[in-house]
């Protein structure tokens, strides 16, 4: 059977750094001395120094959200607002992320675009926008993974892997675009305000071919975690798409792998070869508590899970690109031939895994 393989990936994210700016407004949120010493306790123990947005950030003493007054106070923008600014910045990111592939003259080989997102909607979609900007073939087959939220790279790749053992010749161009920071909501329930520290925008683009290099995809699992469906939810709003996101989530994880562990059968994630098997872990940073989740449930030692917590670190949570931050950064700093397990969580709660050797 035809092997696919990652050969590159390029990413982008926006100019502007907004995570200290944020850290300052989300305080003025939080009346309460209580709360915000909450808000304040687990901002210095995120594991994040960065976050971007296409957003600049404003002057906090001035009253300002955002320099551009896009987020006015007492009138934040309904979501037809943020859905045209989504409109207007996701395909120029899009492309940066393409271009950091390098691809000169094999852009015109291209047979494939998969495109995931979970943060905006326009139709025409990017798919079809981006197509159009890099000048792909008019017959590419298009398909577009929506609202999968932060696990959405893994079906993607897993599409692009369908498409290579289909037809070998198939060259396959897989983009992952997010603009959380469109989706920000004036609240003062600690929760929503906490969620909000962890997420940036940030693009991924990545070439699968059948051409031997880069990270051969081996295979794919998913499993639905039971009793989770209300932990991890994403619903479109009058004023933007409101995320939940349960202090529950790390401690469902964490018992989840524990019990795929003591399981250790050809069924599970770990297809009963257990995580000795392991040498890269590629797992979504969708915050400090699920890495340290993932940690404990599999009993990792704390190296293992160091290129996640850089990306968390430098990034934030780009939802469905983030993941395919942890793959580059393995790919740049990872030597030799090595066997790989990646894993990322979303709404439902799913954990979507595939495993993979990198060559």
């Amino acid at each position: 059977m035809t092997t696919a393989y990652i050969n590159r990936i390029g990413t982008a994210v926006p100019a502007h750094d907004i995570h200290t700016p944020f850290i300052a407004f989300a305080r003025t949120l939080l009346a309460d001395a209580k709360p915000r010493a909450v808000f304040d306790r687990m901002a210095e123990r995120s594991g994040i120094a960065h976050r971007f947005s296409v957003l600049r950030p404003g002057i906090i003493e001035a009253g300002e959200v955002d320099a551009d007054g896009f987020y006015r106070r007492g009138d934040f923008p309904g979501t037809g607002a943020r859905m045209a600014l989504y409109e207007a910045e996701a395909l120029n990111l899009a492309v940066r992320a393409v271009e950091a592939l390098d691809m000169g003259h094999e852009r015109d080989r291209i047979t494939h675009l998969i495109v995931a997102s979970c943060t905006g909607f326009t139709a025409p979609g990017l798919d079809l926008q981006l197509g159009q900007k890099l000048g792909l073939r008019q017959d590419v087959s298009r398909t577009l993974v929506g609202f999968m939220g932060c696990s959405a790279a893994v079906p993607a790749l897993r599409l692009a892997q369908q498409a290579v053992r289909s037809d070998p010749s198939a060259r396959v161009l897989v983009v992952n675009l997010e603009l959380c920071s469109l989706h920000l909501q004036e609240t003062d329930e600690i929760e929503t305000v906490l969620s909000f520290l962890l997420f940036g925008d940030g693009c991924a683009a990545a070439l699968v071919t059948a051409d031997e290099g880069g990270i051969a995809l081996t295979d794919f699992r998913n499993a639905v975690i039971p009793d989770s469906q209300d932990l991890i939810t994403w619903q479109i709003g009058d004023q933007g798409f409101r995320m939940f996101l349960s202090g529950k989530v790390p401690g469902r994880i964490a018992g989840a792998l524990r019990h795929e562990m003591l399981r250790n059968d050809d069924g599970g994630l770990l297809r009963g070869e257990g995580v000795g098997a392991v040498e890269l872990w590629a797992v979504h940073g969708g915050g400090r508590t699920v890495l340290d989740a993932v940690e404990v449930g599999l009993g990792l030692e704390p190296a293992a899970l160091c290129h996640s917590r850089a990306v968390l670190h430098d990034y934030g949570n780009m939802s469905s690109a983030t993941v395919m931050f942890v793959l580059k950064r393995m790919m740049e700093a990872e030597p030799g031939r090595k066997r790989g397990f990646a894993m990322a969580f979303g709404p439902g709660m799913v954990a979507e895994t595939f495993r993979f050797r990198l060559v």
